[in-house]
């Protein structure tokens, strides 16, 4: 079972029975790893054998006093916050030792709830350091630490890359991710990734949480008691339960009821929840990673979805690009699908407009729809060639058809040379001629033109640019120079 935090929170205190109630106090808010010290003179050894989170110590303590151990530690271990406990009558030389460098200080009471939220903000702050310093070595070096967690996500792009850094640092941490993206664009993939960067021994438990109402969405995410309602002749342990020590990834959040957007505030806030049928609250050490095809500012809407909860799961926010914005992977995910669509199959060609069409289209269902095109036409191909007829077809229907190459996409019978603007200096016709209007272009302005269309037509891409106009990367540069002087 996955412990939190990930190195051990250590308690200092020469009072046994203040150790061992502040321990449970700790241990019932999801905060297991622990190490108990009642002689403070064994810290150096175990801050010298052991990586540990946080320290709370009483200030008041025979051997090393509370405040010659902030000493220690701030000149030894920076990094490690220091918590003192006093007692009332300690407040002033409390605050003196914050001035020497402790995080915070707690005055010992029975109430430990706040020493409990002091410890857990300790912790976050310590999480966040850690991934910015992470963050910062990954850009600044351009490295991936962990590259084959991303092995199912088929990519060359710049951008994706950065995606891929920024969850390496973060994956670790035990707050919540919020996952953006239009559909199609992978984001359970994306979820799945940070789970197996993570470390926890638990289950990845996804659920698609759209459509269900609140009552659903209770039983399903926490579980019942037997007798809890009529048909429930045996206990049900719930989503939360299986994904112990593991990840609950939520898909389509943004359609959450708002009934239960309230019981998912409370899970994510106090890591808490209530099976149904049942008046006892059960912890969970799940981390949550939710997920939404809705844009971020149309999600934050109080609205629609509670503020709250919002700026809870977004601790952490990974926003994917659509298929449109990496154009250059699509001959890697061409080649992907074709391979997985072939099995033991001979992988048939592809045919030389494939791939400028398929950049000029904007890929509503981004890579899922790729992925079916392609599968679609291998479908209905022999093995020397891919039948792109389906593929156009499916392209011809999208209303942004009109952006796609027209060798690939013919005009309708109805279009003769009269219709077409003379406006334009050239069009091209279904059976490939070019129709010019009653002026001719200049060989320059003419070569200007197509270059420039190809360049928009894929969204900047050099290399597909260059595909679609039948030339070499290089010979574009070229061009592109001699347009610019």
């Amino acid at each position: 079972m996955t412990r939190f935090p990930t190195y051990p929170v250590l308690l200092v205190d020469d009072e046994e029975t203040w150790l061992r109630s502040f321990s449970l106090a700790l241990k019932s808010q999801g905060i297991d790893n622990i190490i108990c010290c009642q002689d403070s003179r064994k810290v150096p050894e175990i801050l010298a054998e052991t990586e540990i989170e946080v320290i709370a110590a009483d200030l008041a303590m025979p051997g090393i006093p509370g405040d010659e151990l902030i000493d220690m530690v701030t000149a030894r271990y920076p990094d490690i916050p220091v918590l003192v406990i006093t007692g009332l009558s300690q407040v002033e030389t409390a605050v003196r030792c914050i001035k020497r460098g402790a995080f915070d200080f707690f005055v010992k009471t029975n109430d430990k709830s706040s020493l409990v939220s002091g410890i857990r903000h300790a912790i976050q702050i310590r999480e966040l350091k850690r991934e910015n310093s992470s963050l910062r070595s990954r850009f600044l070096h351009d490295t991936l630490e962990h590259p084959e967690a991303f092995e199912s996500i088929v990519t060359c792009s710049k951008t994706m890359r950065s995606v891929f850094q920024y969850i390496e640092a973060i994956a670790p941490s035990s707050q919540p991710v919020l996952i953006t993206g239009e559909s199609g664009v992978g984001k359970e993939l994306v979820a799945q990734a940070i789970h197996r960067l993570s470390g926890r021994q638990g289950e990845f438990i996804p659920v698609n949480v759209a459509g269900l109402d609140d009552n659903i969405f209770a039983d399903t995410l926490f579980g019942h008691r037997k007798g809890a309602f009529t048909g429930a002749d045996k206990a049900r342990p719930g989503l939360v339960e299986n994904a112990r020590g593991g990840t609950l990834f939520l898909d389509e959040i943004g359609d959450l009821a708002p009934a239960s957007q309230v019981k998912l505030l409370r899970l994510v806030q106090e890591r808490e929840y209530l099976p149904i049928g049942s008046d006892v609250t059960r912890k969970t050490d799940a981390r949550i990673i939710a997920a939404t095809n809705a844009e971020p500012e149309a999600l934050n809407d109080p609205d629609r979805f509670r503020s709250d909860l919002y700026y809870r799961l977004r601790a952490h926010h990974v926003h994917l690009p659509p298929l449109r914005d990496r154009r250059e992977d699509l001959p890697l995910l061409v080649d992907h699908f074709l391979r997985k669509g072939c099995g033991n199959r001979k992988k048939p060609a592809l045919p030389p407009a494939l791939l400028p069409m398929l950049a000029a289209y904007p890929f509503p269902g981004n890579v899922r729809e790729l992925q079916f095109l392609i599968l679609d036409a291998l479908s209905c191909s022999g093995s020397d060639m891919l039948d792109m007829e389906r593929i156009s077809t499916h392209i011809g229907k999208h209303p942004s058809a009109g952006l796609i190459p027209h060798a690939v996409h013919p005009p309708h019978k109805e279009e003769t040379p009269e219709s077409v603007s003379p406006a334009l200096p050239a069009t091209e016709t279904g059976n490939g001629h070019i129709l010019f209007g009653p002026e001719l272009p200049t060989l320059r302005h003419a070569c200007d033109a197509l270059v420039s269309e190809a360049m928009r037509r894929t969204g900047g891409n050099q290399a597909l640019a260059a595909t679609l106009l039948g030339i070499s990367r290089q010979a574009l540069n070229k061009r592109l120079h001699k347009a610019r002087d």
